[in-house]
C-alpha cells in the first residue's frame, strides 16, 4: 500500500515538473487580432425602424384586394438581411427585397390582403431579420363589408331548410 501511494505521489511530481513550456509562448498573435476584431464586430447588428407598424385599410368590400408598403430604415450598423416574412393566414402575402440593406438606407415590404372574411379583420406579419431581436411584426386591419346579396341568401337558406 505504501508503494502505491510513493509511486502515485512520483507519477504526480514528475507530472507537474515536466510542463516546462510557457502557454503564453504558444499564442499566435495573428489569431489574437482576428479574435479581437471578431469581438469588437459582435456589437454591430442591424435595427429595423418602421415609419408605422400598424396600417389600418378602413372599410373594404369583400374579396376586394389591397395592399400597402411598409417603409423601414436600417438605423443599425451592420447590413439588415430578411430572411423570410410571414402573414397570420393565406389571405395575406408578404413581398420583400432579398437583397442586404446596408447601414442607413431604406427598405420595403409589400403586404397584399385578399379582402377575405367579414367585419373587423386583423392580420400579423412576422419578418424574421438578422436584428437582436430576431423577429419583427407587423399589422393590418380592415373592416369588411359582405356582399347586400350574401346576407340574403345566407337567410332565405335558412328558411328554406326550416320549411323542408
Amino acid at each position: 500500500m505504501k508503494k502505491s501511494i510513493l509511486l502515485v505521489a512520483v507519477l504526480a511530481a514528475v507530472a507537474f515538473t515536466s510542463c516546462k513550456e510557457n502557454a503564453a509562448d504558444k499564442v499566435n498573435e495573428e489569431n489574437v487580432a482576428a479574435a479581437a476584431d471578431r469581438d469588437a464586430k459582435a456589437g454591430e447588428v442591424p435595427v429595423m425602424t418602421f415609419e408605422e407598424t400598424e396600417y389600418d385599410f378602413g372599410t373594404i368590400e369583400q374579396n376586394t384586394a389591397v395592399e400597402h408598403v411598409f417603409r423601414f430604415t436600417n438605423t443599425g450598423n451592420a447590413p439588415l438581411v430578411i430572411v423570410d416574412a410571414k402573414s397570420s393566414c393565406g389571405c395575406t402575402v408578404p413581398e420583400y427585397t432579398k437583397a442586404p440593406v446596408a447601414p442607413g438606407e431604406k427598405g420595403e415590404l409589400l403586404v397584399k390582403f385578399n379582402g377575405s372574411g367579414k367585419n373587423q379583420v386583423s392580420k400579423t406579419v412576422t419578418i424574421t431579420a438578422n436584428t437582436a431581436a430576431g423577429k419583427e411584426t407587423l399589422k393590418i386591419k380592415a373592416f369588411v363589408n359582405a356582399p347586400e346579396g350574401q346576407a340574403g341568401n345566407a337567410s332565405s337558406m335558412i328558411q328554406t331548410n326550416t320549411a323542408q
